[in-house]
């Protein structure tokens, strides 16, 4: 199927092949049949990605500060690829959507195949879009009327927080797409309305549509005709649709609001308050979210979890469902909303119109299947087209004696993007098919790293009997079945930390790895624990193999701070920042003192207010049967100017300390003082190298199994210990 993707770094929309999406829980698979473009949200995307590297500096200044703490933390080179890596990745472009249901998640019973639905999905033939973010088309509705659907939902939602009342007075100023369905809503809810803009042509919609008008930029006194149309007492409430960096649509809206008037900002404004304004007319301001309660909360959008009815009357799907009902009624009319007419494979065309002065409102896409098969469009396997070198590699899985890596690899998060496929796609290994879950990362994956398939089918690369060699690179809660799944089809597995989740997981992955051994070629399993193989981790192992005395080691990690409702968060899908983070260290103490654990303690910080999660936030000491003792602070409450990773490591009248794995240094140690690099390397080339190095030449795994059996158990046994420890107190 296509689908739109634009590249931030030049503002380029192209139309791209990309895998269908698989079906999962909660959601709905889509057949789309109209798409809107946007005028306002999506020329702001446009713009920003034509801009130069200084204009967009300039329009996200929050962005600035956040690369020059990247600098000071890992280095100008570093912070220069993740840079250029952003500017790179393709953004989804759209959220207004029509078309008929293909498929139906289980959860989301209440929709059936061949329904008429509106949905926030993207420009693309196919869509997966979680059921709280559908509702069903009335018969008296057409696909055209629909399409507007998720636009009317925005004014809405705005409209529900100024809260109108039958005869109130309202002025909207920007007569947007917004602006003139939020002028429509208002009139609709007994309201008289006025509306505000600059453009010629948007104020002679509004007239058309019988809405009031003043144009400011023709010399209309905007104070004087609100005091005429509020009969000289203030408009009762303002709804500013606008899309500009003044700040006048602000000073206005308080002008022209009569005492405890509203205002409600569903555009985007300049926001330098005039307090006196808001100070004596105690003015009510209020910014929009979007199309209302339940938008970016994943246990609603993701996990289908609906509000209840009677304490959360209009969630985003129940203003769907209201903005139906206006167009079903003919109280909201968008047919003279419509400008331009595209067909889906001239998207180009529409998007280039939004980077002229040419004047536009809705921006109509049309699909046409006449030469696609259904077959054709859920395709969930594409091949990649143009790809030098990855197929020039011989197919056949062994060549003489050693093993030819044919890859697959599952997950293309921001980790995979920026680190982990870069460093894949050094080795020169071929790499075979790349699997994601909605398969537009998979195919920006598969063309920029040379992949020769993209996929959403995740089960067709432990079926295909090509691959033999498989990445992990998913949320932590899928490993153990990942792992499970290549081991059981004889495939050598890498798998990014965690390994499991839960003791259960771990006792399968013993089980499978134990029943593998009676293949030919037993397969290997890694785990990306790839500290241990920095450049400077080996020299300091290097270092340590003339110290007979114990070691003693200080692991400081700056973690930072991360949301409680991130995913890593949560026990069931992240595991937690110890299981899921923690572990690398653990793995390094192991790694360092070459030795095994005989006990351990540990605890984190108690209960307290403002402190929402304490598991991040945990020091435990683990010594070895060699003597040595190595404790790991892992705290999340740290300043974002120090260190994030420091070793310090303690033996025999010396010291040696790595601070972020760029800058290490000896402390009276004999014929070493320092090894610093110019751009940090935690590893991950040379553990990705050695693991495709072990199953070519058949040798035993860079890590033994039974090592990081161990490795994960002693992490899992530090939580439960933190834990109950906590509860005792």
């Amino acid at each position: 199927m296509k689908q739109v993707l634009q590249n931030l770094g030049n503002g380029r929309a192209e139309l791209i092949d990309v895998p269908a999406p698989k079906v999962r829980a909660n959601h709905l698979l889509i057949k789309t049949v109209l798409s809107l473009v946007s005028s306002g949200t999506e020329r702001s995307v446009v713009e920003l990605g034509q801009a130069s590297l200084l204009q967009k500096a300039r329009k996200q200044p929050e962005k600035v500060f956040e690369v020059l703490e990247k600098v000071r933390n890992e280095g100008l080179f570093q912070t220069i690829d993740a840079v250029r890596d952003k500017l790179d990745h393709p953004i989804v472009m759209g959220y207004s959507n029509v078309g008929v249901v293909l498929e139906v998640g289980s959860g989301a019973e209440k929709f059936k195949p061949g329904d008429r639905v509106v949905s926030n999905g993207p420009h693309a033939e196919i869509v997966l879009v979680p059921k709280n973010l559908c509702a069903r088309i009335p018969d008296a509705v057409s696909y055209e009327q629909a399409v507007f659907t998720v636009l009317s939902a925005i004014a809405i939602q705005g409209i529900r927080l100024a809260n109108p009342t039958l005869g109130e007075k309202f002025v909207v100023i920007g007569l947007g797409l917004i602006g003139l369905i939020a002028a429509q809503t208002l009139k609709a809810n007994g309201c008289s309305v006025m509306g505000i803009d600059l453009d010629p042509g948007k104020i002679a919609m509004a007239d058309r549509l019988g809405i009031q008008t003043i144009n400011p930029g023709l010399g209309q006194d905007l104070l004087r005709c609100a005091s005429v149309f509020s009969d000289d007492l203030g408009v009762d409430g303002v709804i500013i649709a606008a899309a500009t960096e003044s700040d006048e649509p602000m000073r206005q809206a308080a002008k022209i609001c009569r005492k405890r008037g509203r205002i409600i900002l569903v555009g985007v404004t300049g926001l330098n308050l005039d307090r006196s304004l808001f100070y004596e007319k105690e003015l009510t301001f209020q910014v929009s979210c979007s199309y209302g309660p339940g938008r970016y909360d994943p246990q609603y959008e993701e996990r289908g979890h609906d509000y209840p009815f009677g304490f959360v009357r209009w969630t985003e799907q129940r203003n769907f469902e209201a903005a139906l009902e206006l167009l079903a009624g003919g109280k909201l009319l968008v047919g003279p909303l419509i400008s331009h007419r595209f067909k889906f494979d001239k998207v180009a065309s529409a998007y280039d119109l939004l980077a002229t002065k040419e004047p536009s409102l809705g921006i109509m896409l049309e699909y046409d299947f006449e030469d696609s098969s259904e077959e054709k469009l859920t395709k969930q396997t594409v091949e990649i087209i143009g790809k030098s070198g990855s197929n020039s590699i011989a197919t056949n899985t062994h060549a003489g004696a050693k093993v030819v890596p044919v890859i697959g690899v599952i997950g293309a998060g921001n980790y995979g993007l920026r680190t982990f496929l870069p460093a894949l796609k050094a080795t020169g290994a071929r790499l075979k098919t790349i699997s994601t879950s909605t398969g537009v990362s998979g195919a920006y994956a598969g063309k920029k790293f040379g992949f020769s398939f993209a996929t959403t089918d995740t089960a067709g690369i432990f079926s295909d009997p090509e691959i033999n060699t498989v990445f992990v690179l998913t949320r932590h809660n899928t490993h153990s079945d990942m792992v499970c799944k290549a081991l059981e089809n004889g495939q050598n597995v890498y798998v990014e930390k965690p390994l499991a989740i839960f003791p259960e997981q771990l006792e399968l992955i013993r089980q499978a790895y134990s029943s593998s051994r009676h293949f030919d070629v037993p397969p290997i399993l890694m785990i990306g624990f790839n500290r241990r193989f920095a450049p400077q981790m080996q020299k300091i192992s290097q270092l340590l193999r003339l110290i007979k005395q114990p070691l003693s080691i200080i692991i400081t990690v700056n973690a930072g701070e991360v949301p409680p409702n991130d995913w890593t968060q949560d026990p069931y899908v992240g595991g937690g920042r110890i299981i899921g983070e923690g572990c690398h260290f653990v793995d390094l103490l192991f790694f360092l003192t070459g030795s095994r654990p005989v006990s351990f303690c540990a605890a984190k910080i108690g209960e307290a207010p403002g402190v929402f999660v304490t598991d991040d936030k945990m020091s435990f000491t683990i010594t070895f049967e060699n003597g040595s003792v190595g404790t790991v602070h892992y705290l999340a409450n740290g300043s974002k100017s120090f260190p994030k990773e420091r070793i310090e490591i303690f033996c025999e009248s010396r010291i040696l300390q790595l601070d972020n794995f760029q800058n290490l240094k000896g402390y009276d140690w004999p014929g070493f003082k320092k090894m610093n690099l110019w751009r940090q390397d935690k590893g991950h080339k040379e553990s990705i190298r050695r693991f495709l190095e072990a199953v070519q030449n058949r040798e035993k795994p860079p890590i033994p199994f039974e090592e990081i059996l161990e490795i994960t158990k002693v992490t899992f046994d530090i939580v439960k210990h933190a834990s109950d420890v906590t509860i005792k107190q």
